[in-house]
């Protein structure tokens, strides 16, 4: 298994759904070893073996901070390197392709295009199958229906083709790949992401970092004031611009609010200059990156939560919400909405919409009661014992005497 992070080393959903994937793949009897760019311990993951593809003059290779382009290479001299998201998946095809040749394995499963280029060779030098599990497409990624980084296109175009099968998130990230690279509908299989509440709740609850939490919005709550709260990635596929000039229309309507955004990324000095230029600086709080007790609490102090992507494939964070029960206002474009139905939906571009529902739900309680309820309802009928049953009989298909 090929993959860029894992928790608690991880900058977002990937890794996550990644880890809750091999978790319900190793109850089913997978042996597998994850391979990662990086050098970190992963406390925890006791059902997998946790290997790094690092280059030989190499000691560790740490990450810096949360975004994939913060890699460190530290070598065995001592010299400190700092290298391109595009150098490092070059590394990694290197050191993969090592692994690989002296490797016992029956299955490559990459995900995402970072680690394509090493799947493609560690394929190419074994002959094994491969399997791509595509979370997001370029196009979706670059914030329009089609574009994006020419490279990371064509990468993801090659490992397409070439995979002898593709996994995709939602039935909106299969239509992405048949639009964006003209996949055959045959090719590929939907396997949903999922939320696990007996092991998750409790890892989001370890207490990490500020152990007062959001003391302001806990106040501010105590005196009547409604939360509209957000954690993702600051970047234009997230649609916060949307977000933000919506909740300027919901603060005029419900002047007691307040809008949280938790997280990280290249967006989020042009989002703190938009909520100023609207008059929103004292309504729209900026926390940062979250982790642990506090990433969960960004839920559970909100008495709505919303997605307003301009594309999401799946949309772990709207799950995650459901768990601790906030209602969801998304965009009709989240593939979430798949597996969710009890939820407030508008198009990610229509700030109008996006505002009534934030709004209604702010202001009549019962509604958000129900759509709670139900929503819950509908996310503990699944689980990842559904993906991991899906991905087994794929396994199935390639590998002689697997169990289907």
């Amino acid at each position: 298994m090929l993959g860029w992070e894992l928790p608690p080393n991880n900058s977002g959903g990937l890794g996550v759904a990644c880890y809750q994937l091999c978790k319900a793949l190793a109850q089913r009897g997978a042996d597998i070893e994850f391979v990662l760019p990086y050098t970190a311990e992963h406390p925890g993951v006791d059902f997998m073996r946790v290997s790094a593809a690092i280059p030989q003059d190499v000691e560790t290779v740490m990450r810096s901070g949360m975004a994939y382009q913060s890699f460190k290479y530290v070598k065995k001299t001592g010299e400190i390197e700092s290298i391109d998201l595009m150098g490092q998946t070059a590394i990694y095809e290197t050191a993969v392709g090592r692994i690989a040749r002296f490797g016992d394995f029956d299955m490559i499963h990459a995900h995402d295009w970072m680690t394509f280029r090493a799947a493609l060779y560690a394929k190419a030098v074994t002959g094994k199958p491969l399997v791509v599990h595509i979370h997001t497409v370029e196009a979706d990624r670059a914030g329009q229906e089609f574009g994006g980084n020419p490279l990371c296109r064509e990468i993801e175009a090659t490992a397409l083709a070439m995979a002898d099968h593709v996994i995709a998130i939602s039935e909106r990230t299969k239509q992405g790949i048949m639009r964006e690279y003209g996949i055959t509908a045959d090719k590929i299989e939907v396997v949903y992401n999922h939320f696990d509440p007996a092991a998750d709740l409790n890892f989001l609850a370890q207490t990490d970092g500020d152990a007062n939490d959001y003391v302001y919005l806990s106040k501010m709550r105590e005196l009547g004031y409604g939360i509209v709260s957000n954690i993702g990635r600051m970047t234009i596929q997230k649609g916060l611009p949307y977000l933000i000039r919506a909740f300027q229309l919901v603060h005029e309507r419900v002047p007691k609010s307040l809008l949280l955004l938790a997280g990280a990324g290249e967006q989020r000095d042009e989002l703190i200059s938009l909520a100023a230029s609207l008059g929103l600086a004292d309504s729209v709080v900026f926390a940062g990156f979250q982790r642990g007790k506090r990433y969960g609490d960004t839920y559970k102090i909100a008495d709505a939560f919303a997605v307003p992507s301009f594309s999401e494939p799946f949309g772990i964070a709207a799950l995650e919400a459901v768990f601790y029960g906030t209602p969801l206002v998304v965009s009709r474009q989240a593939g979430v909405t798949e597996v969710i139905h009890h939820c407030l939906k508008a198009d990610y571009w229509d700030v109008n919409a996006l505002a009534n529902n934030i709004a209604a739900v702010l202001q009549h309680r019962a509604l958000g009661e129900e759509l709670r309820t139900n929503a819950l309802t509908e996310a503990h009928s699944r689980s990842w014992h559904d993906s991991a049953r899906i991905l087994w009989g794929v396994y199935g298909r390639y590998l002689q005497g697997a169990p289907a």
